[in-house]
């Protein structure tokens, strides 16, 4: 099966080649591209660090690698280790598990840095601070959206080539649904099956008509298993 994948382009090499091993092929067309705001961190001691993604490890460098880190998941984490941080706590891959995890680890009082991106959700920095915890947001980096689709996914989208979508994040669910509008193939986009990592990044979808598959849990390995279940 060929399957359109939208996410980022390192990440998505990544995810093709798990795909390769799985006997289906990967068409890659990121709609965003990862660049570093720019933006100075917030000033002021911290207690721990809190990472919701990998993207996050360049801006990591300039940080204490002594500091605890709470990461939410094993992806990140192993990010956050090759850049030298050793006192690493690793949550289940959600900010529901990630947000559990630090109040069950740490007291409420507490300082915590959370290194994130330009565009980010509530949590788990909504939790944590209605628990007592003071959250400092570093918005370190940007998933910049892309102007249009790649060719070779319009002509695949255009001639029905392929079998199913995956979606990792509600962004680019939002990003892929506007730019396929822009390229006239709306109706095609939204004709084929679409696996997403959570109800929340499948929303838009469903919202605009599409079919969706949700993961059990917020894996990799779990969504790709959704393939099984595509006809």
């Amino acid at each position: 099966m060929r399957v359109l994948v939208t996410r980022s382009a390192d990440d998505a090499a990544r995810t093709a080649e798990k795909l390769a091993a799985r006997g289906h092929e990967a068409l890659l067309a990121p709609v965003t591209r990862i660049v570093p705001t720019g933006d100075p961190m917030p000033s002021g001691p911290y207690d721990a660090l809190i990472v919701t993604s990998a993207h996050a490890a360049a801006a990591l460098a300039s940080l204490d690698r002594m500091s605890p880190v709470f990461a939410v998941g094993e992806r990140t984490a192993e990010a956050v280790r090759a850049t030298g941080f050793a006192s690493i706590t690793v949550a289940e891959g959600d900010a529901v598990s990630l947000a559990r995890l630090i109040r069950g680890t740490l007291e409420p009082g507490l300082t915590l840095l959370h290194v994130t991106a330009r565009h980010h959700k509530e949590e788990p920095a909504a939790s944590l601070r209605a628990s007592g915890f003071t959250i400092l947001q570093w918005e370190a980096y940007e998933a910049k959206a892309v102007g249009t689709l790649p060719d070779s996914a319009v002509e695949a989208m255009r001639s029905g080539q392929i079998g199913a979508a995956l979606h990792y994040s509600r962004r680019s669910a939002d990003l892929v649904i506007r730019l396929a509008g822009e390229a006239g193939l709306a109706s095609r986009l939204l004709g084929i099956p679409h696996l997403c990592l959570s109800a929340d990044v499948a929303a838009p979808l469903a919202s605009a008509g599409a079919t969706t598959l949700v993961a059990e849990e917020p894996s990799e390995e779990a969504l790709l298993g959704l393939l099984d279940r595509v006809p």
